[in-house]
């Protein structure tokens, strides 16, 4: 063998070395491959539906969010006709009725005052004196 066949030889098996070595990476590289498009597979047929049930929630919040305002609109509208109806019972009953606990409050208090002078009766070394009204009846008749 000559020089130049014992390094086509060795060429020839680096070639084979390196082919057999390239074939072993492509058949795994071909194995993750495959199994990537069955993990992207799997994930789709997972995702779709939850996609799809996202999507029906999002529109029933959406629905009941619109209800909700709806609602808060309602009751913006009765909180106002409230106030006004509360103004308008206090401004037309309001001080009446003050007036008329004020006058009860005065009698109270006077009714309270005298009994508490009828209670206590004279001071002490004063007499008593007692005042006689009379009053005059006219005539019947006319005459005098």
């Amino acid at each position: 063998m000559s020089g130049g066949e014992v390094a086509g030889l060795l060429v020839a098996v680096f070639w084979a070395i390196l082919v057999s070595f390239l074939a072993v990476v492509l058949v795994r590289l071909a194995q993750v491959l495959r199994a990537a498009t069955r993990l992207v597979t799997g994930v789709t047929e997972r995702a779709v539906p939850l996609l799809a049930e996202a999507s029906a929630t999002v529109r029933s919040a959406q629905t009941q969010l619109d209800k909700v305002d709806a609602i808060a609109t309602d009751v913006q509208e009765v909180t106002a006709n409230a106030s006004a109806l509360s103004t308008t019972v206090s401004s037309a009953f309001g001080t009446p009725l003050v007036k008329v606990a004020a006058f009860g409050y005065g009698v109270r208090r006077a009714l309270a005052r005298r009994r508490a002078a009828r209670d206590a009766g004279p001071p002490a070394g004063a007499s008593r004196t007692r005042t006689t009204v009379l009053i005059a009846r006219p005539r019947r008749g006319g005459k005098d």
